[in-house]
C-alpha cells in the first residue's frame, strides 16, 4: 500500500510521512535495483545527500521513470544536502548545483545543511581538504545565518522548493530562526523509540518545522560499516528484539519495523528507513493498514532511554567533538 499521510510544509508542499532512506550502497547496481522496488512499491519521498555519493545513480533512475511516464516529476518528493564541506556561506550554491546536476534535476524539494559544523574544501575537486594525518579539517566556527542566506537564495533561484536542517539542536535552531526571512521547513534527525528526542520534536513542532528521521530502527547494520571503516565495532540498540516491540508486532500481525516505523508517523514524524533488500523495502511501506492504540503509544513512549541509544553519535571524526559547534552533547 503506497504512503496516503503527508507532512505540511510552507507554501502547500507536501511530504509523504514515509520516505525511502538511501545510503552509501556497495555498488550502483544495488542502489538502483533498490531505489527502483521502492518506486514500485509505492514510495514518492526519496532522500539522499551529496556525501553519500550516490545522487549519481539515483538521478538515472528517476530519469528513466520520467522518460517512461510512469512518474511526473511532481509525483516525487526528493531530499538532499549541503555536504559538510559545503558548510560555509560560499560554498552552498556550489554544491546545490552539482547535486542538481547529478541527480539530472532541475529542482529538488528539500535541501538540508547536513550538519552545523563545516570542512575545509578542495575547491578543485569538492572533496573535503585533509591534514598531514589524513583526517579532515573542520572550519574554527559555523556561520549559520550566513549559511542560511545563501540557502534562501536557493529557493529564490528555483533551486530547491524549500530548505531546512539536519542534526541541528534546539539553540542552533533558534539562532537561524532569528535571522531567517524564509523559515526552516524541516529538521532531519536521529530518531527512533530508544531516542525520541521529544523536547527537540516539541520545539521545532510548535515551530512550524517538520521532523523526518533517520536511522528509524536504530541502524542494525551501522556495525559493518564501522567494520569497512577499520573501526571497533559497537553494541547497538536491538530495537527490533525488544520484548514490547515484539509484543505489539504479534498483537497487530506486523513486523517489528512496521510498529516503531508507524510509532513515529502517528507522532507526526516522517521516519525514512534505509534498505537495500527487497522484502524489506516493501515491509516498509506497509504501515498504512493500521493504526496503534493509545495503550501502544503509551507503552512505546516507555521505551525511551535517550542518547546513550544514539547510533549515529559523529564522533568518528576526530576532534569533532570539541568543536564549539558540535550538536550532540550527551
Amino acid at each position: 500500500m503506497a504512503a496516503n499521510i503527508f507532512l505540511d510544509l510552507p507554501g502547500g508542499l507536501k511530504m509523504p510521512a514515509l520516505g525511502f532512506g538511501t545510503w552509501q550502497a556497495k555498488n550502483e547496481q544495488e542502489i538502483k535495483d533498490a531505489l527502483n522496488t521502492a518506486l514500485e512499491s509505492g514510495y514518492r519521498h526519496i532522500d539522499t545527500a551529496f556525501v553519500y555519493e550516490n545522487e549519481k545513480f539515483i538521478g538515472e533512475v528517476l530519469n528513466q521513470w520520467f522518460a517512461s511516464g510512469k512518474l511526473k516529476r511532481e509525483d516525487v518528493f526528493i531530499t538532499t544536502k549541503l555536504p559538510m564541506q559545503g558548510v560555509h556561506p560560499d560554498r552552498v550554491e556550489t554544491f546545490m548545483k552539482k547535486s542538481l546536476e547529478n541527480l539530472q534535476l532541475d529542482y529538488v524539494d528539500l535541501y538540508l545543511v547536513h550538519f552545523p559544523v563545516g570542512f575545509k574544501c578542495d575547491e578543485s575537486t569538492l572533496r573535503p581538504k585533509l591534514d598531514d594525518k589524513n583526517q579532515m579539517i573542520p572550519e574554527s566556527k559555523t556561520d549559520h545565518l550566513g549559511i542560511w542566506k545563501t540557502m534562501e537564495e536557493q529557493v529564490d533561484a528555483g533551486r530547491t522548493k524549500t530548505i531546512g536542517l539536519s542534526n541541528y539542536n534546539i539553540s542552533q535552531i533558534e539562532t537561524v530562526l532569528k535571522g531567517a526571512r524564509i523559515k526552516p521547513a524541516n529538521l532531519q534527525v536521529e530518531l527512533h523509540v530508544y531516542l525520541q528526542q521529544r523536547q527537540l520534536v516539541d520545539f521545532c513542532h510548535k515551530n512550524g518545522i517538520t521532523v523526518v528521521a533517520y536511522s528509524p530502527l536504530a541502524s542494525p547494520g551501522y556495525n559493518k560499516f564501522l567494520k569497512q571503516l577499520g573501526r571497533e565495532e559497537r553494541q547497538l540498540p536491538d530495537i527490533l528484539g525488544d520484548a514490547v516491540v515484539a509484543k505489539i508486532s504479534k498483537k497487530h500481525s506486523k513486523t517489528p519495523a512496521q510498529i516503531v516505523l508507524r510509532f513515529l508517523i502517528q507522532r507526526g514524524i516522517a521516519p525514512i528507513p534505509k534498505s537495500v533488500t527487497e522484502k524489506r523495502v516493501k515491509e516498509n511501506i506497509a504501515v498504512f493498514d493500521f493504526a496503534l492504540s493509545d495503550s501502544d503509544i503509551k507503552e512505546l513512549l516507555g521505551l525511551d532511554v535517550g542518547e546513550k541509544a544514539r547510533v549515529c553519535n559523529f564522533k568518528l571524526l576526530e576532534s569533532l567533538e570539541t568543536h564549539p559547534d558540535f550538536p550532540m552533547k550527551g
